[in-house]
C-alpha cells in the first residue's frame, strides 16, 4: 500500500493565515467590512478552519461535530473504513466533504485540510497522527492518545518540533469543576497528600476469553477490513469486532485503562503535578474453565486487574504518591471518614478517584462528561461539596471548540497554552495510563521450565514489580517487558 509523503515546510493553517494578512494590508483601501457583504454572523471562507474527521462514527460524529462548531468551520472531508453505520449521520451532517475509506490517500489528496480529528480504534491513533502532523496538519486524537508508549512520546516531541495545535480527547480536563478540586490541592487543606486510589466498573464489553475464530463470510459488505486492520497483523475478517468490541484485544485496544484510564488517573495526574511512574506492578483476574488449570489468553485483556503505581513527591504532594488501579468492578474500601450512606467516587461507586492526605480526602466522579461531583472531607469534620447536576453551556466543555480555536490562532499562541490536553501532557499522562498495560501484558509471560519432579511446567516469570525509567522509556529489571513498549507494525503502517 502506498505510504505517507514525507514532512510540509510548515502548518497550512499559518501559511493560509499569512498569505491573508498580507493580502488584506496590500489592499487594505478596498475592504468592505464583512458584515456589510454577509450580514450580520456572517464568517467568511478565509476565516473558517478546514476541517476533516478520521474515523466519522461513533464518537467520531460527535468529534467532528462539536470541532466544526455549529457550522462555524468548514468540513473537507470524511474519512471511514464503513459508512454505513453511524459515520452515515455525518455524511448526511456534511454533504459537501469528500469522503474516503483511507486516510492516507485523504491526506495525499485533499491538500487543503488544516485539521483533523482522529477517533478511530486504539491501534489507528499513532499512525494516523503521524501521517497529520507531518503535513503540518493540526490534530484532535482520542484517548488514549496512542496504542502504546512508545508512540506516545514520538508524538509529543513531533508537536512540539512541528509546532502542531495538539488536543487529546478527554475532555473532561476542560471541566471548570476540576478547579476547585485543584484549589482544595494548591490550598494544603489536605496536608501531605500520599495515596490515590483510581478505579472502574469497565469492562462494560465482551473481555477475557480466547478471542473469536475468524469467519470472512460474515464481514459486512460495506467494511473495509484491510484498512480496518491498518497496522494489526493481517488476519481474515473476525466477527463482532467492529465497530465497538475491540477494546478487549491487545492488536486492536488498550482495555479498561485505555477506555476510562485517560479520564480517571487524568483528575490526580493534573491536580497533584505527576510526572512519570517509577515502577508498576499487578494482579488479574483469573478464569478457570477447567479444574486446577488457569485460562490463558495473553492475546486479549483480563476480566479485571489491581495495578499499583509509585511516583516521586512533587511540590503539591509534599510526599511521594502510591496510585492504585482497579477496573473490572473491584473499588477501594469505604474510608471511615465518609459517611456510609453516601457514594464514593461517582453515582453508586461505579467509577471514581480517592485522594487521600494527611488531613482528609477529596473524591470525585470518572472526568467525561459525567458530573465530576467533587467532594472534600477533612478529618476535623469540615466538607465541602461540588454541585452534582452541571450545567454545560457547550458540548464537552467546549473541548473540541477549544482545539479549533487555538488552530486558528497558532501554535504558541494565548489560546493554544490554554488548551488542558495538548500533547505536552497529555503525552506523559497517556504514558502513566499505558503503564499499567505495560504491567498487564508482562504478568502474562510464559515459559515452560523443568519441574523438580521431572516435569514440565509453566513459569510466569514476569509476575514482579517493574521498575521503570521513565525518561528513557525502558524497564530497567526484565528485558522481555520492554516489547510492550512499542509494537511490531505491518508493512505500510510503520511508526
Amino acid at each position: 500500500m502506498k505510504t505517507s509523503k514525507g514532512p510540509a515546510k510548515g502548518p497550512n493553517t499559518n501559511k493560509r493565515r499569512d498569505f491573508l494578512k498580507k493580502s488584506a494590508l496590500a489592499s487594505s483601501v478596498f475592504i468592505v467590512p464583512r458584515h456589510v457583504l454577509g450580514g450580520p454572523g456572517f464568517i467568511a471562507p478565509s476565516d473558517q478552519l478546514n476541517l476533516a474527521a478520521i474515523g466519522a462514527g461513533g464518537k467520531g460524529r460527535s468529534d467532528i461535530m462539536n470541532a466544526s462548531v455549529g457550522g462555524r468551520e468548514r468540513v473537507v472531508a470524511l474519512c471511514d473504513v464503513d459508512f454505513s453505520g453511524s459515520a452515515a449521520a455525518s455524511v448526511e451532517s456534511f454533504p459537501k466533504a469528500k469522503l474516503f475509506s483511507d486516510y492516507r490517500r485523504m491526506l495525499d489528496k485533499k491538500k487543503n485540510i488544516d485539521a483533523v480529528t482522529i477517533s478511530t480504534p486504539d491501534h489507528i491513533h499513532g499512525p494516523a497522527a503521524k501521517a497529520a502532523m507531518e503535513r503540518g496538519i493540526h490534530v484532535y486524537v482520542q484517548k488514549p492518545m496512542t496504542h502504546n508508549i512508545r508512540e506516545a512520546r514520538m508524538l509529543t516531541e513531533m508537536a512540539r518540533e512541528n509546532k502542531i495545535v495538539s488536543q487529546m480527547g478527554n475532555q473532561g480536563g476542560s471541566n471548570p469543576l476540576l478547579g476547585m478540586v485543584q484549589e482544595w490541592v494548591d490550598s494544603g487543606r489536605l496536608g501531605k497528600i500520599h495515596k490515590v486510589e483510581v478505579w472502574t466498573n469497565r469492562p462494560v464489553w465482551p473481555q477475557g476469553f480466547a478471542m473469536p475464530a475468524p469467519d470472512p463470510s460474515q464481514k459486512p459488505e460495506a467494511l473495509d477490513w484491510d484498512l480496518w486492520l491498518g497496522p494489526a497483523p493481517e488476519t481474515p475478517y473476525i466477527p463482532n469486532i467492529h465497530p465497538f468490541n475491540w477494546r478487549g484485544w491487545w492488536d486492536y485496544g488498550t482495555g479498561a485503562l485505555g477506555d476510562v484510564g485517560c479520564h480517571l488517573i487524568d483528575i490526580p495526574f493534573r491536580t497533584l503535578g505527576l510526572k512519570y511512574p517509577k515502577d508498576a506492578e499487578c494482579s488479574v483476574g483469573t478464569v478457570f474453565t477447567q479444574m486446577w488449570t488457569p485460562d490463558y489468553h495473553p492475546e486479549g485483556c483480563p476480566p479485571s486487574s489491581f495495578i499499583t503505581l509509585h511516583f516521586d513527591a512533587t511540590e503539591k504532594t509534599g510526599s511521594p504518591i502510591e496510585m492504585t488501579w482497579s477496573d473490572g468492578g473491584i473499588r477501594p474500601s469505604h474510608p471511615e471518614i465518609i459517611p456510609a450512606d453516601q457514594d464514593i467516587g461517582g453515582h453508586g461507586g461505579a467509577n471514581g478517584v480517592l485522594i487521600h492526605g494527611e488531613n482528609g480526602i477529596i473524591s470525585t466522579n470518572i472526568n467525561d462528561s459525567s458530573p465530576l461531583m467533587p467532594k472534600l472531607y477533612l478529618n476535623d469534620g469540615t466538607t465541602e461539596f461540588g454541585p452534582e447536576v452541571e450545567e454545560n453551556e457547550e458540548p464537552e466543555y467546549g473541548h473540541q471548540r477549544k482545539w479549533v480555536d487555538a488552530c486558528k490562532a497558532g501554535f504558541g499562541s494565548e489560546e493554544h497554552l490554554a488548551l488542558t490536553s495538548s500533547f505536552d501532557y497529555a503525552g506523559p499522562m497517556t504514558e502513566t495510563v499505558l503503564m499499567g498495560n505495560l504491567a498487564i501484558r508482562s504478568y502474562m509471560l510464559r515459559r515452560e521450565v523443568t519441574g523438580e519432579n521431572g516435569r514440565p511446567r509453566q513459569e510466569f516469570y514476569g509476575r514482579r514489580k517493574l521498575l521503570w525509567d521513565g525518561e528513557n522509556m525502558k524497564i530497567t529489571n526484565l528485558e522481555e517487558a520492554n516489547q510492550f513498549v512499542t509494537r511490531t507494525y505491518r508493512e505500510g503502517w510503520e511508526m
